[in-house]
């Protein structure tokens, strides 16, 4: 998962850039880019680290022109250590193009045989991104044939690599002296949203509130399929280039990953957590008794509306019993087992007084692998409480996630290959009760007739795409970064959560 943005103005636009970064930082944590044009030149900065800790005062000096591109990344596949693969990725030729992608290419590996043997280009990174930029070149070369770039040719050009990749992809990319790029996977799975400020100035980023944060008014999703190609005049053109574009969407965005104050694809995200209590709210009652809940008490900070909602729904009170340590940062991110559940303590401290004597509903937006939610059930039984009730505005996650979301493992799981019961057992709670697959999909969908379906693979196990087979979720998981125990956590488990 990360978050992606690009501008066309008639101003500098490292600024714009920058700010629109902050407001997609909670896409990515691990490395950020920018990269800006002024006449046919390329100016780039990247590194590891946040935003605010990349980009210095003499580094956004260095980023001149009115037009470019930016990133923050959180790697799923590649080498989350090297520097060379943060993104926005250059290639010289055809013109020069910078790009930026949001997504996972599950055909990766195949495509870098074919670029290399075929194509005669050379890959010099483990990240998928560099696949995608040089499949994106190459058919940019073949659509041109050496004379001036049209728009017509840049269609043609993204029609072909829609033949020729898998999975998902948001994708922003700057053509030197020409323009600005974007286009979305056939599913639409990861998200792409444009925007136009009162100046003319062009912005696409992941999501609406990065535009609507920097002075721009919404236009419109980018559709599943669709191009958009903005000239450096900020004229635009858009043409579908999918041969059959059906929007699928991640329903883990609207579960967890994107922000609340956030539009995607026609719905709001906060009423899309409003709704998950409110369905999940009908699990509880069949399950619990409201009569047999004292408190109902958020995990902070993205399950605060489903269980807003749900606490109002049922009758019960709802408290702040956790208060988060917003100052801990990548601590949270430890190598090791027990020092991943050390650091849940570290980010996360009780409000003694709302658990002591009472029986408490804990509501979490998802649990993956249970090693926060079991230590999270204990810091409420060591405050005092009765009894601790676990619910889960989402269903067990069972399948490992293809699309870009670094979910752990099937091993790795904690529901799956488990009875309710078992995992349970597992967390230590007194009850469990989990959102169910249907209702979820039921409570989004109803914001947007127009979702003919949503990516909901890690908790269904079915792949939009129809090509992911057991032998390529194994050899997805072989480059997943933090695959091992050693290893960072860069699960989402990891990730700071959205307020």
């Amino acid at each position: 998962m990360c978050g992606i943005t690009g501008v066309v103005s008639n101003a500098p636009v490292n600024q714009l850039i920058y700010d629109a970064l902050l407001l997609l930082q909670h896409r990515g944590q691990d490395a950020a880019g920018i990269v800006t044009q002024l006449d046919r030149k390329f100016f780039m900065h990247k590194a590891k680290g946040m935003v605010r800790d990349v980009f210095r005062t003499r580094n956004m000096r260095a980023l001149p022109g009115n037009c470019g591109l930016g990133q923050v990344r959180y790697p799923t596949a590649g080498n989350a250590y090297s520097e060379e693969e943060a993104q926005p990725f250059y290639v010289n030729a055809p013109f020069g193009i910078v790009l930026v992608h949001n997504g996972n290419l599950t055909n990766a590996h195949a495509l870098k045989a074919e670029l290399f043997n075929t194509d005669h280009r050379h890959i010099n990174t483990e990240s998928d991104s560099e696949v995608l930029l040089n499949v994106v070149a190459h058919e940019i070369e073949k659509s041109t044939r050496g004379l001036p770039l049209k728009p017509d040719d840049v269609f043609a050009a993204v029609r072909n690599v829609h033949r020729r990749i898998k999975g998902s992809y948001a994708v922003i990319a700057l053509i030197a002296g020409h323009g600005l790029l974007a286009f979305r996977d056939p599913h639409g799975i990861r998200p792409l949203a444009m925007g136009v400020s009162k100046d003319g100035t062009r912005m696409i980023a992941s999501e609406s509130v990065a535009l609507e944060g920097t002075g721009h008014v919404f236009e419109r999703n980018v559709q599943p399929g669709e191009a958009v190609f903005i000239d450096l005049q900020g004229q635009m053109y858009a043409q579908q280039c999918a041969d059959k574009p059906q929007l699928n969407p991640c329903i883990f965005e609207f579960v967890y990953l994107a922000r609340p104050d956030s539009e995607l694809d026609g719905i709001s995200v906060y009423q899309a957590r409003l709704n998950l209590g409110e369905t999940l709210a009908k699990r509880v009652i069949s399950t619990v008794p409201p009569d047999q809940i004292d408190v109902v008490i958020p995990i902070p900070e993205s399950s605060r509306p489903s269980a807003t909602q749900l606490a109002h729904l049922l009758g019960i009170p709802y408290r702040e019993g956790f208060v988060k340590n917003r100052y801990v940062g990548r601590t949270f991110i430890m190598p090791g087992q027990a020092v991943r559940k050390k650091s849940v303590r570290q980010k996360l401290n009780v409000i003694a007084s709302e658990f002591k004597g009472r029986n408490v509903l804990l509501v979490d937006d998802s649990i993956v692998r249970g090693t926060t939610s079991r230590e999270i059930v204990q810091m409420a039984r060591d405050a005092g409480a009765r009894k601790v009730y676990m619910a889960s505005a989402a269903p067990p996650v069972r399948y490992p996630n293809v699309y870009g979301i670094d979910m752990p493992t099937s091993g790795e799981l904690v529901a799956h290959g488990r009875t309710l019961e078992e995992i349970r057992e597992v967390i230590g709670c007194d009850a469990l009760i989990y959102q169910d697959v249907d209702g979820m999909k039921r409570a989004i969908g109803s914001l947007n007739p127009a979702i003919q379906g949503f990516d909901a693979s890690c908790f269904d196990g079915v792949y939009v795409t129809g090509d992911i087979t057991a032998a390529d979720i194994d050899r997805l998981n072989e480059n997943r970064v933090g695959a091992d125990e050693g290893d960072e956590d860069t699960s989402r488990l990891a990730l700071p959560n959205q307020s």
